[in-house]
């Protein structure tokens, strides 16, 4: 789950990381009183769920209130193209206006979950308010990391090593120091899945500040933080997606044209993996999960149609929980019931397997079988065209 980077701030200075003051606005009449609290000059900044807004014009220096409007008008409506949004871009509803810092050097925080030793790892870099993928693709030597101790926790001395590494000057070391191990308590606390700050910011002044910040939930634990649902902004998040969470369908909307309804994420994951293969582009990923029952399918179905891109569908199914000739039934009555007007391919394997085919053939829909992953792909690759 992923939230503003305002929301991101006000949940981070409860646990002590500084942050610039600022107020959120979703029109530009309400940016004049905001102005006038905060003092010029000001940075307006676009709300949505992705990185690369400067360079996307969602990020400007206001010096005036009269300009500080003219910006908002602007930028209140716009579809703002990013590298993370895609061509199609995001639609910007709120701002967030905020005090404008002397900078005087730029840093990068980062705390993830590496999946190579199950271990979080905190990561620091003197490349601040830089693509930080990039960074790591072309200097990878820029970019400091300590691993964590679960038991332990971060230790102050790897929050100096970090702090040192970055090259902040040495009169703020310990306060950098201090505020890492804030970002990694609200890291632990909250949840998190990531914590970034990007830019870490050392003003002309010597004060630190978390100019932006990047956080996301594991979803996983959102039943320990009943209070996040008010802070989800369905706005930012692909529609089909948010219909399949309704019937606690497994779906992540992609850019290819075959639709996937498998059961179980690695298989859903290996049947992507061969469509990809045999020259096609998967459109989504999604698990109805082990039991598949019709009204699963019925609504991955639905879901899965209403995508426009979709110009087949590959029904993926290993039947070990439940059989295979019971899914197959399910297939077809659902494919009855919604209509299916795009070809289907339809491997089966598991118990019951013969007769699940035969459901399949004599349904009259003319959904096509397949006797094994490779042979499916390369019959739903040709029928998508």
């Amino acid at each position: 789950m992923k939230i503003h980077e305002y929301q991101g701030k006000q949940l981070l200075a409860k646990y002590g990381v500084t942050v610039p003051r600022g107020e959120v606005v979703d029109s530009p009449d309400q940016v004049r009183a905001a102005v006038e609290r905060l003092g010029l000059p000001v940075v307006v900044k676009a709300q949505i769920h992705a990185g690369g807004r400067g360079l996307g014009g969602g990020v400007k220096l206001a010096r005036s209130i009269a300009e500080a409007e003219e910006i908002a008008r602007k930028m209140i409506g716009m579809k703002l193209v990013t590298h993370q949004t895609g061509p199609e871009g995001r639609e910007v509803r709120r701002l967030l206006i905020e005090e404008g810092l002397k900078i005087k050097q730029e840093f990068y925080l980062g705390i993830v979950l590496d999946r190579a030793t199950s271990k979080l790892v905190f990561m620091a870099s003197a490349a601040g308010g830089m693509d930080i993928e990039e960074v790591a693709a072309t200097e990878p030597e820029k970019i400091l990391k300590e691993t964590i101790d679960p038991a332990v926790g971060l230790l102050p001395f790897q929050a100096r090593k970090l702090a040192f590494g970055a090259g902040l000057p040495r009169e703020v070391v310990n306060r950098a120091a201090s505020f890492m191990l804030a970002l990694y308590r609200a890291y632990t606390d909250l949840d998190a899945s990531l914590v970034e700050i990007n830019p870490f910011l050392l003003t002309e002044d010597g004060e630190l500040y978390a100019l932006d910040a990047k956080l996301n939930f594991d979803d996983n634990a959102l039943f320990r933080h009943k209070d996040y649902a008010e802070l989800r902004d369905l706005n930012e998040e692909e529609p089909l997606e948010i219909e399949a969470s309704k019937f606690d369908l497994s779906y992540i909307k992609l850019d290819g044209n075959i639709g996937c309804m498998v059961n179980g994420a690695g298989l859903a994951m290996a049947t992507m993996d061969i469509i990809k293969l045999a020259g096609g582009e998967p459109a989504n990923f999604l698990d109805v999960g082990g039991g598949a029952s019709q009204e699963r399918v019925e609504n991955a179905f639905r879901i899965l149609l209403s995508d426009s891109h979709v110009r087949a569908v590959l029904i993926n199914i290993f039947g070990g929980i439940v059989r295979t000739d019971m899914v197959a039934t399910g297939v077809v009555e659902a494919a009855r019931k919604i209509g299916v007007n795009v070809p289907v391919v339809v491997r089966l394997e598991g118990t019951n397997v013969e007769r699940g085919r035969e459901v399949i053939e004599e349904s009259g829909l003319g959904f096509k079988t397949a006797s094994g992953m490779k042979d499916a792909a390369e019959k739903v690759v040709a029928l998508a065209g």
